[in-house]
Formats: structure tokens, sequence, C-alpha cells
């Protein structure tokens, strides 16, 4: 019996399956969970084939008698399954088998055996990451009312600065009235306002640099608007940013204020999207295996912009449900997921026939949840600390250019006094 984890598909698609004892095609729906590969048959509703993504050697399009595009996948025993009529096309269908597929091979064993009782050692880690993550919060909060308290000053230096050259036009043209043939050329003041834009510019360049450093970066099957065109890319998120890519190029890259909404179809699938008024929204969706990882990160930069689906819900209220969803109100907790669609049962071992050893790997200090529940929070601290050190480098630009508009506004105000004695 599957566990109900097991049942829900992260991503579906109708198409025809080849029974080779009967010699014909069957209509059905493949469907990809995490763990599963099935197809099902529309009339019987049965499954004609079902294997473990570990268990694939290959997956290949080919072509049957042919001129039918047909995708295989090869299990191991040297067992051919073909799935052809796939819609929209073959091709996404291969590039969202192939990324769950390497990405499985590619990560370390999530395999566990049996279900692992909390370890007193893990749940003080757990508790320490907690405290530091909550300071990290209430120092961030302060840094960022700060840069506020910075961010006003220079406004309120800005529409100095702007009075001060209204001040100025002003006391040239007192100086050099128009009837007067040896005033100021013009061309010479538009020069001079150049430079203090230029050198304005420069002074606050230096602000961005800290913006795109990359917090994660996750391999994902992307396509931009519906799953039609799905291919292989990446996503890239940063302190104040977020990156799509394809495999050669940089599809989009959203500020972090150009995100208008986060929606959340299941555990591995998202879309991305920035709303405009009078021409199409710009909307990204993406699938990865890794997606967990890159969440726990999003849910904390972009939480009043984050939503859940209906299809969501589903695998929430089976992480409720089953045994293993033990942390109920947090489906990011990968570890917690992977435990409920992935368990086997264990060996029994008479109890006499442990030795001293064999218990002490049994009874790991950490278990493989708590684990992974700690490297989302050290995930989420990373976060914190480069937001936090890159509003402190945007707050020490800002304190150099503070100073150098001071000055300039100080030099200014002298100039302007000087030249008003002249004129009295």
């Amino acid at each position: 019996m599957t566990s109900p984890n097991r049942d829900i598909p992260i991503h579906s698609w109708p198409g025809s399956y080849y029974i080779n004892s009967e010699r014909r095609w069957e209509a059905g729906t493949l469907s990809l969970t995490r763990t599963m590969l099935r197809f099902t048959s529309d009339q019987s509703k049965e499954n004609l084939a079902s294997f473990r993504l570990s268990r694939i050697m290959e997956i290949k399009m080919e072509s049957s008698s042919l001129i039918f595009s047909t995708l295989t996948v090869l299990e191991q025993g040297n067992i051919k399954h073909w799935f052809g009529s796939l819609r929209p096309n073959r091709v996404v269908v291969y590039n969202v088998l192939e990324h769950f597929w390497r990405e499985r091979l590619l990560s370390p064993s999530t395999e566990v055996q049996g279900a692992e009782a909390p370890s007193t050692k893990g749940r003080e880690l757990i508790n320490l990451v907690v405290g530091t993550q909550r300071r990290l919060e209430d120092t961030g909060n302060v840094l960022h009312h700060q840069g506020e308290q910075f961010d006003d000053v220079m406004q309120g230096l800005s529409k100095i600065d702007s009075d001060l050259g209204v001040a100025d036009k002003l006391l040239s043209e007192l100086e050099s009235p128009p009837w007067w043939p040896f005033s100021k050329l013009l061309w010479r003041s538009q020069q001079d306002a150049k430079a203090e834009y230029a050198a304005r510019e420069a002074a606050c360049k230096g602000t961005r640099t800290g913006r795109h450093r990359v917090i994660c970066s996750i391999p994902a099957v992307v396509s931009r608007g519906r799953d039609s065109d799905l291919k292989p890319g990446s996503l890239t998120v940063m302190v104040s940013s977020l990156e799509i890519c394809d495999t050669n190029s940089v599809l989009h890259h959203f500020e972090r204020d150009e995100v208008d909404d986060i929606r959340v179809h299941n555990p591995y699938e998202i879309s991305v999207r920035q709303r405009f008024i009078g021409k199409p929204d710009i909307c990204f969706r993406l699938l990865s295996a890794k997606m967990p990882e890159a969440m726990s990160v999003l849910e904390m930069q972009y939480k009043k912009k984050v939503e859940y689906t209906s299809e969501y819900s589903a695998y929430q209220a089976c992480s409720a449900t089953t045994p293993c969803g033990q942390d109920q109100y947090s489906i990011w907790n990968a570890a917690g997921l992977q435990q409920c669609q992935e368990t086997e049962v264990p060996m029994t071992v008479p109890a006499g026939e442990l030795s001293q050893v064999q218990l002490h790997v049994l009874k790991p200090e950490v278990t493989q949840a708590e684990a992974q529940e700690l490297q989302k929070m050290l995930m989420q601290l990373k976060s914190l600390a480069l937001e936090a050190e890159t509003e402190l480098e945007r707050q020490d630009e800002a304190l150099d250019a503070l100073t150098s508009s001071t000055d300039r506004a100080t030099m200014h105000i002298d100039k302007h006094t000087c030249r008003m004695k002249r004129l009295l």
C-alpha cells in the first residue's frame, strides 16, 4: 500500500503506453512523483507501468515505426517502456523527467531506514540556530530603520542642492543681466550641471555592489507562461533579486520590487510573475527537484508575495495525515517529505545480536530530518547575513555620499554668501 504522498504527482501528461504483451497502445496519463514514474490507463484506471526513479537506466527520445515519435525509459533488468502521443510534446516531458532523474542520481542518498527518533543533540542545535536567527532578524530590523533615516537625510540634502541651484541661477541673472553683452554663456552652466550629476551617479553607483550576491542557485526546468515549452535552466536567488536562466543566457532578471507574486503549485513547482497595465504580464514557471532549498529563502524574502494554490493544499493535507508529517505546518521540510516517500520497512534483527557499535550507528546524534531542518535554517541565516552585510555597505557608502554632499553644500553656501555681499 503506497502512502498518500506517493500518489500525488509533481506533474502529469496525457499520452499512450505500448503494452508489449498485447502489442497495442493504451491511452492514459504519465505521472511523475518525487520517487516514482507511473502510467495509468484512462479506461481501466490501473497502473500499466510503475517503477522508482532509482531503477531508471536511460531516458531517450526515439521513433516507433520510423515516423511515430516516442519517449523510451529503460528500467533495470533491461525492461524498456515506450510512451507516445505525449502532450504538449515529448521534448517537454523528456526535459522534466531527465531533470528529476539526474538530480536524484547526483544528490546524496536520501533513503531513510525506519523511523528516526528525535535526538537531544539535534534539538539543541536547532534551538541554538533559532535563537541566532531571531537575534539576526532583530539586528536586520534596526539596520533597516537606520537605513531609512539615512535615506531621509539624503533626500533633505538633495532638496538643499536643488535650492542652491536655483539660488545660483538667480544670482547669475543679478550679476549679469540679459541686456549685458558679456554675460556668462549658458553652455558653461549646463556643463557644470552635467558634471555634478555624473559625480552623484558615481557616488551612488557603489550602493548596488552587494545587491547581486548569490544566496543560492538551483537547476530547474523553466518555461515562460504556460508549461508547453519547458526547457533546462536555473533559478538564482540573490540578496535583492531573482535571475532565471536557460542553458545559454539569462532569460529574465527580477528586482525584488518587480516581483508581484510567487505562486506555489506544489513543493517542486512555482511561478514568478510581474504584472503590467496595458501589456502582458511577465510570468515564468519553474520546476525543480531542489525547489524546497530555494523556497526556504524565497519564503523569507517575499513573505507577502508568496501564494499557495489549491494543488499545494493537497500536499499539505497529506503531510499532516501521514505518520511522517510531524512538521505538518512546514512542508518545505524536505527531509520529512522525502522520508514519507522513501521510507522502507527495516530488516528485523534480534536485539541480542546487536553490538554496541551497531547500536551507536542505529542511533545517530543528529537524525536525517534534523540535519535537513538545520540545513534549511542555515540557508535562511545565510540570506539574513548577506542582507545585513549589503545594508551595512550601502550605509557606509551613504555616509560617504552624505559627507561629500554636506561639504559641497557648505562650499556653495559660502560662495553664494560672498556673491550676495558683492551685489550689496
